[in-house]
């Protein structure tokens, strides 16, 4: 399954649901501006009342959301998303350099694992076909014995690519629902926000600016942490791995049948 593309799929839907945020700035400009009437005309009487200079710098706090909710796809989402989209990109330059890593360090891996067991006598024949070849009549029981225990071991390892596949795609799939999850709920919060900020422009209800704000951008940074989370685990596979070559590379190191094996998993 190719997670990528599911992945630039939910990229995509997020981009083709922003205009949707539009079509909500029409009820939003009503909300500030009956918001906006009651802050300034309660501000401007109290100042009146108090027989003070009337302060005009907070009285231009309603325009300044205003202006935020016309603009609402490119002014407020376009920067924090060009704020927030180089964290995305970095993580996942630091996993994509992790797992070449991890695959090129495998292939090297493998490759001294089977020179390893072809120096030993004992499990040369568990890798080569030329080992298991019958050179007389008497040697029938232990060819046979032979050609079982090498079905055992090709066996193990069918049954622990298995489980590493297995183990494998769960991981991807649950970094694939957590961006799924965050893509909807990024997509309520855009759709929702300029409705935010209408109800922020009343008294008593700017604390809702605030909190879409945070709101977002935790969501926002959901994949990040996960790409964080997966360079980490592909990070200490990677120093498994190399703590195997290191031992495969000593040409006296002679492997035993499957213990590197239960270590990687």
């Amino acid at each position: 399954m190719d997670f990528a593309s599911l992945h630039e799929l939910l990229r995509s839907t997020y981009d083709e649901m922003m205009p949707l945020c539009a079509q909500m700035t029409g009820i939003a400009k009503g909300i500030a501006g009956l918001g906006a009437l009651f802050y300034i005309a309660l501000r401007v009487w109290a100042s009146i009342a108090r027989a003070e200079a009337i302060d005009v710098f907070p009285l231009l706090r309603p325009f300044v959301l205003g202006f935020c909710i016309m603009f609402f796809p490119t002014v407020v989402l376009g920067t924090m998303n060009a704020v927030l989209s180089p964290v995305v990109q970095g993580t996942e330059s630091m996993v994509h350099q992790q797992e070449t890593n991890l695959a090129e360090l495998t292939a090297k891996r493998n490759r001294l694992q089977e020179e390893a067991y072809l120096r030993n006598p004992e499990t040369a024949y568990l890798v080569s076909n030329e080992k298991l070849g019958i050179i007389g009549p008497e040697d029938a029981v232990t060819i046979a014995g032979m050609y079982a225990e090498r079905a055992a071991y090709q066996t193990k390892q069918w049954i622990m690519k298995m489980v590493h596949d297995l183990l494998e795609l769960l991981f991807h799939a649950a970094g694939l629902i957590i961006d799924t999850l965050r893509t909807f709920i990024l997509i309520v919060l855009a759709i929702l926000g300029p409705i935010v900020f209408g109800i922020a422009v009343w008294d008593g209800l700017a604390g809702s600016l605030t909190a879409w704000f945070s709101r977002y951008i935790s969501v926002y940074l959901w994949l990040p942490v996960s790409s964080i989370l997966t360079a980490l685990l592909t990070k200490i596979q990677v120093l498994m791995i190399e703590k195997d070559i290191e031992a495969l590379s000593d040409p006296n190191y002679l492997p035993d049948s499957g213990t590197w094996y239960y270590i990687v998993f």
